[in-house]
């Protein structure tokens, strides 16, 4: 093994600190837990003695957390939670409580100030609307969805781009009470009707083309086809989005109106409508999210509107340090948790920029650009996207000031400790780069970013506040700095309320409950290391690779291959016989230039037999052109793993590429096993 090579295992197996906080600064994470100190005379020194006192004490916690945040209410709880209540009893959530979530977005009063930037790929104005024009704008939509029909409880849907047109849509459903779910145009019809079909909505907004990667797609026909396929629909609402209203035919499309002249039912006379906000109990259903669908129907997730509003505010204004002056933009689609996550950083007061389109076009630049021209202060994006620029040697600090910004933020799939080395040395040396990690399932994070410590590279920064997160063995007990189940012990305010068509429950339970009775298991491995309280993620368990006795996930062997320039891509799977016997599976997807060959495997088995063990080598390595992803951007390793056994894959609306999943069937080196 060369020498280069050597270094880049060592530096995998070693923690090194890559940013330090400010110690002058007084983060908000501070005063609250100064506040606590004070509240109960304790003397809580640093982050992780809060982090204990707020899992041992976790009611108190989110009443301190309730008045700290300043959530908009009508009516103030009798009980924060029933204590005696485990996580798997799906305890209900400050009982007696009344608000309404898009009012808590909207109670900032600057109205000047810009609450949403609207950027497209290919356009070079970038749209701006202050907070009192989207009071305005949503007071519209409102009006408009209450005279067709939609009342408290209703689903409104959105087939939609990261657009203002869509978090007014949803901001004016959430202010009648209405449950508000969303897919991104580049899902397929199959892909939408799987979800959509479940939940029986009765208005559907959608747009009629989308212009990605330099090219317009018209959407009208799937439109049509989704629309077909859901027969309790009352309206279609078609916003113009890439042409004219002149130019767009809506006349195929039963029920359709375009977004003007369904607004226009909103105006009394000529009078704007006044802006309302249905009083609901804290655990009353907001969000419809979806599981991803990879091997069977999404399961249907239903998300409290307090849940989701008190989870993410933590995660804003104690672990990201959020506050009115930042300007934030995720790099998301409408359908990702993460842009529903974006769009409560407005309760904060920041402004947030919705950008659609590809982060590559026109140039791999287009964000870093929006960074510099608006002023953006935290940048979240895909770990993917990070190991992307690397690939393709940009330094954006050569080309860009980047002085506004002061986080980056990534998740979608572990960030490799490559990408932390990038980071600080091509983009932003005194950047807090913040990996993190929760899920559709929770709609937040269990972990992630935190302004009060420091970065160790490869690995994400703690556990969050009020998450009683541990990794487990097999048998059930916690390990530490070792591999384990990610599980969680206590109740979460943003665990989904119940599935959509469960109605025993049971669908819940099987989902996180089955393996560990009365512990969440989350379906991911990870590793917490108990001298820095850092977490590596390890890949999903569902994926879980076990040759020869050793447990270990994915992530561990990706970390070490993904760090060859030769390789663009990998997918780690096992295989096994008609005797049960597994075997691993790693399949490369080469970089531009490079050719797969004998010389690279063994390069890459002599690395990984250093780095983890003799047993972590995988048994056959292969060439592969593509590698499955969901739409949201996360690999997918059960699908491949059912088709190299000899299974279909149904679901196939639910990836980004489908076609790649052909290129797994039949393969020759793999039928002798």
């Amino acid at each position: 093994m060369s020498k280069k090579e050597g270094q880049v295992i060592e530096e995998i197996m070693e923690s090194t600190v890559m940013w330090y906080p400010d110690s002058k600064k007084i983060t908000q994470m501070d005063q609250f837990r100064a506040r606590i100190n004070s509240n109960y005379g304790l003397n809580l020194a640093n982050y992780s003695e809060l982090y204990q006192w707020s899992v041992d004490f976790y009611p108190e916690f989110w009443a301190e957390f309730w008045d700290f945040s300043g959530i908009v209410y009508s009516r103030r709880y009798d009980e924060v939670i029933d204590r005696t209540k485990n996580i798997s009893d799906v305890p209900e959530w400050f009982h007696g409580s009344r608000l309404n979530y898009a009012e808590n977005l909207l109670k900032h009063k600057e109205n000047d100030k810009i609450a949403l930037y609207g950027a497209r790929e290919g356009k070079e104005n970038v749209e701006k609307v202050t907070f009192e024009e989207l009071r305005k704008h949503v007071a519209l939509y409102a009006a408009a969805m209450r005279k067709m029909g939609v009342k408290t409880g209703d689903r409104v849907v959105g087939y939609l781009p990261n657009s203002i047109d869509t978090v007014e849509a949803m901001l004016a459903a959430a202010s009648i009470g209405a449950i508000w779910s969303a897919t991104s145009p580049d899902f397929g019809v199959n892909g939408v009707l799987d979800r959509f079909s479940q939940i029986q909505p009765k208005l559907i907004f959608s747009v009629e083309a989308v212009v990605y990667n330099g090219k317009r797609h018209s959407h009208l026909e799937k439109l049509l086809s989704v629309v077909k396929g859901l027969p309790d629909l009352k309206k279609v609402v078609i916003i113009p989005y890439v042409y004219s209203k002149e130019e767009i035919d809506i006349s195929k499309i039963p029920g359709s109106v375009l977004l003007d002249d369904f607004l226009a039912t909103g105006k009394v006379g000529d009078q704007a409508p006044q802006l309302e906000f249905e009083q609901l109990p804290f655990n009353h259903p907001l969000y419809i999210m979806y599981s991803s669908g990879t091997t069977g129907a999404p399961k249907c997730m239903v998300h409290s509107a307090g849940g989701t509003l008190i989870e993410h505010l933590k995660e804003h204004i104690l672990h990201g340090n959020t506050t009115s002056s930042d300007i934030i933009m995720y790099y998301t689609t409408a359908g990702w948790m993460m842009w529903n996550w974006l769009i409560t950083a407005m309760a904060t007061g920041a402004s947030l920029v919705l950008y659609d389109g590809s982060p590559l076009v026109p140039s791999a630049s287009v964000l870093w650009d929006l960074v510099d021209r608006l002023g953006i202060t935290i940048l979240g994006t895909g770990a993917k996207w990070l190991a992307v620029l690397e690939e393709k040697d940009l330094k954006p600090r050569e080309t860009h000031s980047l002085q506004t910004l002061h986080t980056i933020l990534s998740t979608g799939s572990p960030l490799k400790p490559q990408s932390y080395d990038y980071v600080y040395k091509y983009i932003k040396n005194n950047v807090l780069l913040g990996s993190i990690s929760g899920g559709t399932d929770i709609i937040s994070c269990f972990m992630g970013n935190n302004v009060c410590i420091p970065v160790y590279r490869g690995e994400i920064q703690a556990r969050h506040l009020a998450t009683a997160v541990e990794a487990w063995s097999e048998e059930g007990k916690p390990v530490w700095g070792e591999s384990g189940e990610l599980v969680c012990l206590k109740p979460l305010p943003s665990q989904p309320t119940h599935f959509w068509n469960d109605e025993n429950g049971s669908k819940y339970q099987k989902a996180y409950f089955s393996k560990f009775p009365g512990v969440w298991a989350h379906g991911d491995y990870c590793k917490i290391n108990p001298k820095t309280g850092g977490i590596v993620m390890l890949g999903r368990s569902d994926g879980t690779l076990n040759p020869n006795g050793v447990r270990f996930g994915s992530s561990e062997i990706y970390n070490i291959v993904e760090s060859f320039v030769e390789v663009s891509d990998s997918l780690c799977i096992p295989q096994y016989n008609k005797d049960g016997e597994e075997r691993v599976i790693l399949f490369l997807k080469m970089a531009n230039d490079f050719k797969f060959n004998t010389e690279l495997v063994k390069k890459i088995k002599d690395a990984i037999r250093v780095a983890l063990s003799a047993r972590h080598v995988p048994a056959l390595i292969l060439e592969t052109k593509d590698i499955p992803y969901t739409i949201s951007g996360k690999k997918v390793e059960v699908a491949v793993k059912q088709i190299i056994a000899g299974k279909e894959v149904l679901h196939r609306g639910a990836f980004s590429n489908p076609h790649s999943l052909d290129l797994y069937q039949n393969i020759p080196e793999l039928q002798s096993f």
